[in-house]
């Protein structure tokens, strides 16, 4: 690659390209190269990726736990970025047997060190907006402590670019608002980093799935839906979710309640008539704001028709 870079191993590869363990022929160290496709898109991505790391070089990579970018440079028509070689990414390093769920004792440094590389990014205003096991490297296996380095930043944004719609991140990762197509800022990566911890100490994701109406599934059902005003403003809500029609359960909670106020035992407590017109029962916009419903049925059905 370039004028003095031998490909020694493959170490990754994704909709980007690859990334490839490198000898430096002037200096003989290792590296790792990430070389993106020659494609529009991604070269588009890949200036975008290195504006970030632009930013980013005002972090000692050390004290700010992210790795350490060493500069690009152009193979034919290829963007290639330098990095640091680390030892594996934390998702190989919980498949392995003997680390499968780590014990408290483990799990409390690696987030401490995510924690700590989340508030540097935030330091200057940057999201990483695709925190998962598989970006998350460990410096050396067989150290204790083990230490770990955020990469990849692909995805990552400043928080005041973010366009609402925009998704962005690893389904089974993202965090509810970018599901929804909200705005979203440094603390969609704390939601991702949280599902890192649980799935470090468990052994098992959190939220699995393949598509973001499993996951918010999941969320639901644990713990429980977000509220209106979440879902309300969503580019993609009515995706997932649908409002409940006017329905004479939801009418008699309503009446039972004017009615209670309306035999107050006290007197001075008891409903007035112009209070009564404004009572919720009379609301001509109720239908309008009954609460929101997960999909079930309908989009099954669409999720079926797109696995056939």
């Amino acid at each position: 690659l370039g004028n003095h870079y031998k490909v020694e191993a493959f170490l990754g590869e994704g909709g980007f390209g690859i990334v490839a363990k490198c000898r430096d022929t002037k200096t003989n160290r290792a590296v790792a190269i990430k070389v993106n496709k020659n494609n529009p898109d991604i070269l588009q991505q890949a200036k975008l990726e290195i504006f970030i790391l632009e930013q980013l070089r005002r972090l000692d990579p050390d004290a700010a736990n992210i790795v350490q970018w060493n500069g690009f440079f152009h193979d034919g028509e290829r963007v290639c970025l330098k990095f640091e070689l680390l030892d594996q990414c934390l998702w190989d390093y919980i498949q392995d047997p003997n680390n499968r769920r780590l014990p408290i004792s483990e799990v409390r440094p690696i987030l401490g060190q995510l924690t700590n590389a989340l508030s540097h990014l935030g330091s200057v205003g940057i999201v990483h907006a695709d925190l998962k096991p598989g970006n998350i490297m460990v410096v050396n296996r067989y150290e204790s402590p083990v230490k770990v380095r955020l990469i990849d930043f692909g995805l990552a944004c400043p928080a005041s670019a973010v366009m609402p719609g925009d998704r962005v991140g690893t389904v089974g990762y993202s965090a509810p608002e970018v599901m929804l197509g909200l705005p979203y800022n440094e603390a969609s990566d704390m939601w991702s980093l949280e599902l890192v911890a649980v799935e470090l100490g468990t052994g098992v994701p959190l939220y699995p799935g393949k598509k973001y109406y499993d996951v918010l599934k999941f969320i639901i059902e644990i713990q429980g839906q977000p509220p209106d005003h979440v879902l309300d403003p969503g580019v993609y809500t009515e995706d997932y979710f649908t409002k409940d029609n006017y329905n004479q359960q939801h009418g008699q909670r309503l009446f039972v309640s004017l009615i209670k106020e309306m035999l107050a035992l006290d007197a001075h407590q008891r409903i007035t008539p112009s209070q009564v017109l404004r009572h919720p029962f009379f609301n001509p916009g109720l239908s309008n704001s009954l609460p929101l419903t997960l999909k079930s049925r309908s989009l099954r059905f669409k999720l079926h028709r797109d696995f056939q």
